[in-house]
């Protein structure tokens, strides 16, 4: 009987921590990446829950002189992090739902750190968002191309991106909720100059816009409904 007990009692500790364990995988979701190299594609899905890539002291840092991206975060905490120092950067960013939280930077310093050429996508549909992007922060990018778009729910908003380059494109368009943007497109734009395609359907919007350089700088703004208070400064 004691021993009919103990093994009853054995198979019930090993259930409970097989639980646990199947409770503890499926809240895990974690990746931290330092990345040296020539060449990277990289590819990842995170599925529901904690998720995030960077941390543990914000460690997702890559150098190499060309990188490829395509990262997808379906719902719940997100958080995502990454400076990219190299010549050549392509990435695509997919957040479904929940409190996300990106930042990246390509070429915040190091021996690879031109970022002559970066072309971003980033697409959020709902929850927290506060999105802080950052090109060309120690040498100006040669070309830069930036694509950020937030519908179905939208939610609390908050975008600042400085781009510090000859040829810069940035188009946004967010959809609703409490917005607030701070765009700042700086250095001597080439023949190219600097673009920024603004839309916008309705929030507490505030959007501070600047632009500079030497060639043409072209806003094409469109807003609609709520609380706006824009401001708008170009140069040349």
């Amino acid at each position: 009987m004691k021993q009919l007990l103990s093994n009853l009692l054995s198979i019930g500790f090993f259930g409970l921590f097989f639980v646990l364990g199947l409770l503890y995988a499926a809240s895990a979701n974690d990746i931290y990446i330092t990345q040296s190299g020539a060449t990277l594609d990289l590819d990842i899905t995170q599925d529901g829950q904690n998720n995030t890539i960077g941390s543990s002291s914000t460690v997702s840092s890559i150098s190499g002189a060309t990188t490829n991206f395509d990262i997808r975060q379906v719902g719940n905490s997100n958080v995502i992090t990454f400076d990219v120092n190299g010549d050549n950067y392509t990435g695509t960013w997919n957040i479904t739902g929940n409190s996300n939280n990106i930042d990246f930077k390509c070429d915040s310093g190091g021996s690879n750190s031109s970022c002559a050429t970066a072309t971003a996508n980033i697409t959020w549909t709902g929850s927290s968002q506060d999105i802080d992007l950052d090109i060309g922060e120690t040498s100006a990018a040669g070309s830069a191309t930036v694509n950020i778009t937030g519908a179905s729910g939208s939610d609390s908003n908050v975008v600042a991106a400085t781009i510090d380059g000859t040829s810069a494109i940035l188009t946004l368009s967010v959809n609703g909720d409490t917005n607030n943007y701070l765009i700042d497109i700086d250095g001597n734009g080439d023949i190219n100059g600097h673009t920024l395609i603004h839309s916008h359907t309705g929030g507490i919007a505030d959007v501070d816009i600047t632009q500079s350089g030497i060639n043409d700088q072209m806003i094409n703004l469109t807003t609609s409904g709520d609380n706006h208070d824009i401001d708008i400064s170009q140069t040349d």
